[in-house]
């Protein structure tokens, strides 16, 4: 790679870098796990974070303009693992609504969704207000970055207080009848973490999971996301991990 890239150039190395890692086998485990094989290589994780670390490395300090755009050309390739990769690189400062909203709905993979949400979207300012308004939106990967988002502000965001974090309550349990494989996950995934956060989320979040067994007995989706939380809240694991904060 050259010493001084452009953006332009920068992107097209990358990206002819994650051709190269290509592997049609692991395509195929993929598929098997949900992933969407749409444009997608088969390159695994920690390459993928090798090439944002030399990225960022050949842009250098205090290059956000330049990672901002290479996120956004390799974002605009289509290419799956390009987009994990763009929100590695991306600067969360430098994220506006446009860009949240159009991304969003570019997401058509679990993995994509869950990349972009826990290492871009959930430290941007916006996070917290996107969380609330995906969370009903009818697209399936919106909806699922709308809890991602939660999920990842629950497990990240140390300082937030719970008050911050009560609000999330309500789309869990307004939303918990959505049988659609890849948001009731998300759902789920979300009052875990809610509850694992410390012990008066831990109280909330098990009331809920309670409450949603009783006023939806016929909503397998809804049950699901209600047992399958209890069951990790009432273990001895997350008893004594919230008990000790």
């Amino acid at each position: 790679m050259n010493a001084t890239p452009t953006t332009e150039a920068l992107a097209h190395e990358l990206i002819d870098e994650l051709r190269r890692h290509a592997n049609p086998t692991n395509v195929e485990g993929m598929s098997r796990y949900g992933i969407s094989t749409e444009g997608t290589l088969g390159v695994s994780m920690p390459v993928v974070r090798d090439l944002a670390r030399e990225a960022k490395r050949r842009l250098g300090r205090n290059a956000e303009d330049e990672r901002h755009a290479l996120a956004a050309r390799l974002w605009g390739s289509g290419v799956h693992e390009a987009r994990i990769l763009a929100a590695l690189v991306d600067v969360p400062a430098l994220v506006d609504d446009a860009q949240m909203e159009r991304w969003a709905l570019d997401l058509d993979s679990w993995d994509v969704c869950d990349q972009l949400c826990g290492n871009l979207f959930d430290k941007s300012p916006l996070a917290w207000d996107k969380a609330m308004a995906w969370s009903g939106r009818p697209e399936e990967f919106v909806k699922r970055a709308g809890f991602v988002l939660m999920t990842q502000l629950a497990v990240h965001d140390k300082r937030a207080c719970d008050d911050s974090f009560r609000p999330f309550f309500g789309p869990i349990a307004r939303e918990c009848t959505d049988g659609r494989p890849m948001v009731k996950k998300a759902i789920n995934w979300a009052l875990r973490q809610l509850g694992k956060r410390d012990r008066a989320l831990h109280a909330e979040a098990i009331e809920l999971a309670e409450r949603i067994l009783v006023e939806h007995p016929d909503s397998t989706a809804a049950r699901w996301i209600a047992r399958d939380a209890l069951r990790e809240l009432r273990s001895d694991a997350v008893i004594a991990r919230v008990s000790s904060r």
